[in-house]
C-alpha cells in the first residue's frame, strides 16, 4: 500500500464509511482500491485508516462520477447518524433517504467513525446513541462541543437511559435534543420538518429583498 504524509486540515481525508458513501461503493471495494493503489490511503498509530479525499476526487473525476456530496451548492440537509445497533441505523438512515424532504444521511456503527469524518462531512444535524463501546456518545458530544467548527450544529439524542443514569455519567451538553428509545417515528419526522421549515426561513429573512429602495 502506497504510504502518503498525513494531510495538515482534518478535510483532506475521511474513514473508509465515509468513503464508501462518496463513492456508492461498499467498504469491502474502498477497502480493495486501497490495496491496488486507485486511492491513497494510510493508517493512524491506533490502526484507524485514513483515505485521502483528493485520491477520491481523482477517482470520481476519472470514473465520470458525480460529486453532489462535495458540492458547495447542494442545499440538502446534511445528517450524521451514529448508531451501533443495526437494525435502529437502518431504520433511521432508510427514513432519511426514502423522505421526500432534502435530506442526506451518513449513517455510523461508533462514535470514533464520526469523529473521523465530521470535518469531512460537516454535518447540519448530528443524531447519536448514548450507549456504544469504545468511543461512546458522551465522549462524542464532549468532543465536539471543544471544537468552534460546529458551533452551529444541531444535536438529538437517543437513548434508552433515564435522566438519572445520564446525570450519573456527566449528563449532556447544554443544547442537545433528547428523544427517548423506543424511537417515536412521528416525533422524529416532525423534528426534520420544524428543522427544515426554520432553515428556510433563516434563508429567506437573509437574502436581499427584490422590491426597489424608496
Amino acid at each position: 500500500m502506497q504510504t502518503i504524509l498525513t494531510p495538515d486540515t482534518p478535510e483532506d481525508y475521511c474513514g473508509t464509511t465515509y468513503a464508501a458513501k462518496l463513492l456508492g461503493l461498499s467498504v469491502g471495494t474502498i477497502q480493495t482500491l486501497v490495496e491496488k493503489n486507485e486511492l491513497q490511503a494510510w493508517k493512524t498509530q491506533g490502526g484507524h485508516r485514513r483515505i485521502s479525499m483528493p485520491s477520491i476526487r481523482e477517482y470520481q473525476r476519472k470514473h465520470n462520477m458525480l460529486t453532489l456530496h462535495n458540492d458547495p451548492r447542494d442545499t440538502r440537509l446534511r445528517v450524521l447518524l451514529v448508531e451501533d445497533d443495526a437494525v435502529t441505523r437502518e431504520m433511521l438512515r432508510g427514513y432519511c433517504n426514502r423522505s421526500t424532504m432534502p435530506v442526506d444521511c451518513t449513517a455510523m456503527s461508533s462514535g470514533l467513525e464520526a469523529l473521523i469524518d465530521l470535518s469531512s462531512i460537516k454535518p447540519d444535524v448530528l443524531i447519536t446513541d448514548l450507549n456504544m463501546p469504545g468511543v461512546d456518545g458522551f465522549e462524542l458530544l464532549r468532543t465536539v462541543r471543544q471544537n468552534p467548527q460546529f458551533k452551529r450544529m444541531t444535536t438529538l439524542v437517543l437513548s434508552a437511559l433515564t435522566s438519572e443514569e445520564i446525570e450519573s455519567r456527566g449528563g449532556l451538553p447544554e443544547g442537545c435534543i433528547f428523544m427517548a428509545k423506543p424511537i417515536n417515528m412521528d416525533w422524529f419526522n416532525g423534528f426534520f420538518t420544524a428543522f427544515l421549515a426554520g432553515r428556510f426561513a433563516e434563508t429567506s429573512s437573509a437574502r436581499p429583498s427584490d422590491s426597489p429602495s424608496t
